[in-house]
């Protein structure tokens, strides 16, 4: 997958979901944030990013020192403030190198790790700002998919940390299969425990429970974004283990 161009494109449809949006109306799927919030979050996250890969920094960066954090005053400038903050992104890890290692929440990365990350955050986020306006929500079947495996990746490492409880106990797995058709990326995960900790791979498998559905929908109940109700997910087997697999796993 091309994650640049992607990233690009999500960006710039979350810029022009916004353009015309009353930006203090409130996001349920991200509860105390406006849309305004929303966008700041946004653009200043890509900012963040770049300026850490920029830096080649090994350990956080601040994000009240981020440079052009702050959304311009004139909200007609949105837009351009957006697409600015994906494009310093891109740049620094062109002029840092792709391979060059990097600080991220996940422990030391390529830089070009976080263009991944800020795809796949932009597009959650653009799907916040639809639900938010009543929008319809769409998004590519194969950066969906991607997304899921980006997410796994990230609960594999971040899971049970700091003596938290597990989303699964030992013996228990889910499987999550994405339906749609010619799916370039992998459309199956299972998902289990091993030594303690949350592992996954790619393999077909029935799960303790098992969730069945398109890509984008299977991200969305995923995250919490929606319930399964109001998608054409089909879930069978355990729903409680579905249920503590939500309780217990990021947004």
């Amino acid at each position: 997958m091309d994650y640049a161009s992607a990233f690009v494109a999500e960006n710039r449809a979350f810029a022009a979901l916004l353009s015309n949006a009353d930006r203090s109306k409130p996001v349920p799927s991200c509860p105390g944030w406006s849309l305004e919030q929303l966008m700041r979050h946004v653009g200043r996250g890509d900012r963040w990013a770049a300026q850490i890969v920029r830096d080649r920094l090994s350990e956080p960066l601040d994000p009240r020192s981020v440079e052009g954090g702050k959304p311009p005053p004139n909200p007609d400038d949105a837009g351009s403030w957006l697409s600015g903050g994906a494009q310093r992104l891109l740049d620094a890890v062109e002029q840092t190198g792709v391979e060059t290692p990097v600080w991220t929440f996940l422990g030391t990365r390529p830089a070009n790790w976080w263009i991944r990350r800020r795809l796949h955050e932009t597009a959650v986020h653009r799907a916040d700002a639809a639900l938010a306006l009543g929008s319809d929500f769409a998004l590519d079947a194969d950066v969906a998919a991607d997304a899921i495996t980006e997410w796994l990746e990230r609960v594999a490492v971040q899971a049970g940390r700091d003596g938290a409880a597990l989303p699964l106990e030992s013996g228990q797995t889910i499987h999550f299969h994405a339906t749609d058709a010619d799916l370039s990326e992998p459309g199956e995960w299972t998902v289990g425990v091993e030594d303690a900790k949350i592992t996954w791979s790619h393999e077909h498998g029935k799960g303790t429970v098992a969730l069945r559905g398109g890509a984008t929908d299977l991200l969305l109940a995923m995250l919490r974004r929606v319930p399964l109700a109001d998608t054409g997910i089909e879930l069978f087997g355990d729903d409680a283990v579905w249920q503590k697999w939500l309780d217990h796993t990021p947004l």
